[in-house]
């Protein structure tokens, strides 16, 4: 399978290498051509990696991760390209956190909206998925780094899609994967953030998650 990734951080450089390391074909998109870090992850990851610009990522891939930062996610998909998202599965990695004021970060849309749901108005013919956004990079590929089975959320207008990426999950690892519905949910698992950042303060760590235990 082909994948495009847009954005060269950490989230970003994980998925990619995750995915080429199972055999996939990743193509990873920055605001130029001559990104140094998606040049080195090319380099590094080997056969089956690539980079270029946003279009190029978007482009290539056949499903694409939107791993931008989340105040700036809708520049670098409008710079994609709205005729290569058409018809695609696009799955929403990001998170509205606004640093403005510091640490902690407060969101830039919340309550009422979501940035899920903005990205898909932006762009109607993409098939949005909200999901992996609510653990850090190293556990969105490795669940088995935590013991125990713990739950991660996807969210999306479109059915079919929604199967397209969990099957990509469950190749990653996970196994307790919960649709939460439409992608309005987006604004619950967008806001759990607040949360997540409250206890990475006081755990001192990013590998934690939470568990769904049901009655």
């Amino acid at each position: 399978m082909r994948f495009g990734i847009l954005g060269t951080g950490m989230v970003g450089q994980t998925l990619a290498r995750k995915l080429v390391e199972q055999g996939h074909e990743v193509r990873m998109g920055s605001r130029s051509a001559d990104n140094d870090k998606a040049a080195e992850f090319a380099t590094e990851a080997g056969q089956g990696a690539s980079h270029g610009t946003f279009a190029d990522a978007a482009a290539f891939g056949t499903i694409v991760f939107n791993c931008t930062a989340g105040a700036h996610s809708l520049d670098a998909l409008h710079a994609a390209g709205a005729q290569n998202l058409s018809g695609k599965v696009l799955i929403d990695v990001c998170n509205p956190l606004d640093f403005s004021k510091g640490f902690p970060p407060s969101l830039s849309v919340v309550n009422t909206d979501s940035q899920a749901e903005r990205i898909q108005r932006a762009f109607p013919a993409a098939r949005v998925v909200k999901a992996l956004n609510t653990v850090n990079a190293a556990v969105m590929v490795a669940p088995e780094r935590l013991p125990g089975t713990h739950a991660l959320f996807t969210c999306g207008n479109d059915p079919e899609a929604k199967q397209i990426v969990e099957e990509i999950l469950r190749g990653f690892g996970w196994e307790q994967i919960i649709d939460l519905g439409d992608l309005s949910s987006a604004r619950g698992t967008e806001a759990y953030l607040l949360l997540w950042v409250q206890m990475y303060q006081v755990l001192a760590t990013p590998d934690f998650n939470i568990a769904v235990v049901r009655g």
